[in-house]
């Protein structure tokens, strides 16, 4: 870290101490020091499944079961990084995404060569916070489907669990793949360089049979480097075969190995200039309907990119007073939010889920979600103005 850097990062961590001792339970909803924020909402961080559109369509495009399996596993370790490194990268501290607000929208679109992602994310929930997201290639004929309740709390480190998961679908095959969203922990608080360190073991598994398990470990006080983990991939038959071993570091480079060879099949590294994201296809701004994301925090975003913290900070504060005085006038009026692309349904309805989870210890728990969020049939009807006159600040009268 250069001296430029040092009293930045310290300046940052005495705010974020003043801020923790101040708070008890649920951090989720609470408001960082501007400091410590991103120039981006919560809406956005789905986007690291979709910019890569080649690896998002890449299960879709092979025909091997085993290796789709494999690209599943991919898929769900290329995102890791955009998703966790948020404003930041290894080797410079990570900042939190503004709170999404009720209603909050982000649409936007990546195309490589013939394969084109489309993602659709909103803010079904505020208290909880709770984000559902729509990724799909259609012509690639493969979906994505999930919602998370992020959860944070504090004691020796920021502690962050999401509940909730996504299911991939593929329609050539009639396939579903269940994937986690991990737990995570923001450490470095020592350094004053945060960092996000994934906790605990996880699983992909699949309709066909083929299940991936992830194992993550990380920096410990003595020993241990950053995000590292390891994964096999085997068939539920043969639990012991291992059909590939993939090992590394998340955040940086990791290796594909044969698992019942050791033949080396491939050593992906994330900086490699072949492995970045595509350049997205978003409305500007100001073209934006007002519940869009980078519209209706425009200021805000601006004024974190030009350093203004105060200025942030009271173009954060308008919009969120907005939205409590949205929350009075439609508890007067007896009136529910609804959200707009997507709809909740009972948990017993997600037959997905209970088919791939039989005989595991995997829970729904769609009791702490408000059900379970889809995507409606008929968001292709929706245009701008989304919500007729209404604004994030302002509701129709």
């Amino acid at each position: 870290m250069s001296p430029n850097n040092i009293q930045p990062n310290q300046s940052m961590f005495v705010d974020l101490l003043k801020f923790l001792r101040t708070i008890k339970g649920d951090l989720a909803n609470i408001t960082a020091p501007p400091s410590f924020l991103a120039a981006s909402s919560v809406v956005e961080n789905p986007r690291c499944w979709a910019e890569r559109p080649k690896v998002f369509a890449g299960p879709a495009l092979e025909a091997d079961t085993q290796k789709r399996s494999l690209a599943i596993l991919k898929l769900f370790l290329v995102g890791l990084r955009s998703q966790l490194y948020i404003a930041g990268s290894p080797g410079v501290s990570i900042k939190k995404p503004l709170n999404a607000f009720l209603g909050e929208l982000f649409l936007a679109s990546w195309t490589d060569g013939n394969c084109t992602t489309k993602l659709v994310s909103e803010q079904v929930s505020h208290h909880p916070p709770i984000t559902a997201v729509h990724i799909e290639d259609k012509d690639s004929g493969i979906r994505a489907d999930g919602y998370a309740r992020v959860e944070m709390t504090f004691s020796s480190t920021v502690n962050i669990r999401q509940v909730g998961h996504s299911i991939v679908h593929i329609d050539k095959y009639d396939e579903d793949y269940l994937m986690p969203f991990p737990d995570v922990q923001v450490r470095g608080l020592l350094s004053a360089c945060f960092y996000p360190e994934i906790v605990g073991s996880y699983r992909i598994i699949s309709s066909n049979g083929f299940i991936s398990e992830i194992k993550f470990s990380g920096a410990g006080f003595i020993h241990g480097k950053r995000n590292q983990f390891e994964a096999v991939t085997f068939h539920e038959s043969e639990p012991k075969v291992h059909i590939y071993e993939v090992s590394g570091v998340w955040s940086e480079e990791w290796i594909v190995k044969d698992g019942r060879t050791g033949e080396v099949l491939e050593v992906y590294r994330v900086d490699d200039p072949e492995n970045g994201p595509v350049a997205m296809d978003i409305q500007p701004a100001q073209d934006q309907d007002p519940w869009e994301s980078r519209r209706a925090w425009r200021d805000v975003i601006r004024e974190l990119e030009q350093g203004n913290v105060r200025a942030a900070a009271a173009a954060k504060h308008a919009l969120e007073e907005g939205q409590r005085r949205m929350r009075r006038v439609e508890k007067k009026r007896g009136e529910d939010w609804q959200p707009l692309f997507f709809q909740s349904l009972p948990g017993t309805d997600h037959q997905a889920f209970h088919r791939l989870t039989r005989g595991t210890d995997w829970a729904l728990i769609d009791s702490e979600t408000k059900g379970v969020w889809r995507i409606r049939d008929d968001i292709d009807n929706f245009q701008r103005p989304f919500r007729g006159e209404s604004t994030p600040i302002s509701i129709q009268t």
